[in-house]
């Protein structure tokens, strides 16, 4: 069976990538429902040396 490949929303994508580019320690989850992107959560952590 093959599975056929949906097209993420820029809107979306453009979230994830602003998420990634903020943190500097941390998380990024993306919870998806139904081949869709619903959430995106940010997990930051602070460092000291």
């Amino acid at each position: 069976m093959k599975e056929e490949k949906k097209q993420i929303d820029p809107k979306v994508l453009d979230e994830i990538i602003e998420a990634i580019a903020k943190i500097k320690y941390g998380e990024v989850v993306i919870t998806v429902h139904d081949a869709k992107v619903v959430q995106i959560e940010e997990k930051r952590k602070k460092r000291f040396n």
